[in-house]
């Protein structure tokens, strides 16, 4: 009887050593496991962060590069209307009785309206950058990320509005291109000759006929009509897309 007795405590006392193996060995699991949960709260804090400073360098560098191009896009909204204003003026010349148009004046209308092309440069490198490594999508606002993406696609349609603007420019001044008027004359009445140390002519062609041309008031109205057509429907709705988007890129800027 006495071993029989014996024989249950020698068992309980290892079941009881077992028991606390097992409470030992679940305790170091939980641990491990904490331990793990730590380290990836850590390391995903850690990479939040380094995911926040990228794109915090990324809309500085946008908004940087943006700027730029509002102030190219304003100075050539300034040029392009400086050129409507002097065709309007040569087309007033035109069209008024009796005609007080001076060779003087209309040299200087034609080469301030005509000498200078239309072509909208904007800084594209940082953004081209961004879109040919993936990281745009590291930028976290979604509307941000869908008016960078349609910026490119919309630089396309300006270059081809650009191009039919100059093709209609050329028209203009093919007209100068032959022997009734003098490109000469444009030159000596607004300083380009001396500029150029073109000699003086021995004697001054006087462009007014060219008033009279139905030609050159056709072709005239049509670069108007273009020039306005650029300003309107391009420029200015691409002005409002970079005020849109430099607004987003401050909204998610830190410190600004």
């Amino acid at each position: 009887m006495i071993k029989f007795f014996r024989k249950i405590r020698e068992s309980l006392i290892k079941e009881r050593r077992f028991s606390n193996y097992l409470i030992y060995a679940f305790g170091e699991i939980v641990l491990v496991v904490i331990g793990i949960l730590i380290a990836l709260a850590i390391n995903n804090a850690n990479l939040r962060r380094i995911d926040s400073n990228n794109e915090q360098n990324y809309l500085s560098g946008l908004r940087f590069e943006f700027q730029v191009s509002k102030m190219k896009l304003t100075e050539l909204l300034a040029v392009n209307q400086k050129n409507l204003d002097g065709a309007r003026e040569i087309l007033n010349f035109i069209h008024s009785e009796p005609n007080q148009a001076t060779d003087q004046r209309l040299s200087e209308l034609l080469f301030g309206t005509f000498s200078d092309d239309i072509s909208f440069n904007p800084n594209n490198s940082f953004l081209n950058e961004l879109i040919n490594s993936g990281n745009l999508k590291n930028i976290s606002s979604i509307e941000l990320r869908k008016k960078l993406t349609s910026w490119l696609a919309t630089m396309d349609d300006i270059k081809r509005q650009e191009a039919e603007l100059s093709s209609q420019r050329e028209d203009v001044l093919d007209l100068f291109r032959t022997e009734d008027y003098s490109i000469l004359t444009i030159f000596e009445q607004t300083g380009v000759s001396q500029v150029l140390d073109i000699p003086a002519p021995s004697k001054q062609v006087s462009n007014l006929g060219i008033l009279d041309s139905r030609a050159f008031e056709n072709e005239l109205l049509i670069f108007m009509l273009t020039s306005e057509a650029t300003k309107t429907n391009h420029y200015e709705p691409l002005l409002e897309d970079l005020g849109d988007i430099l607004e987003l890129i401050e909204g998610d800027l830190e410190g600004k």
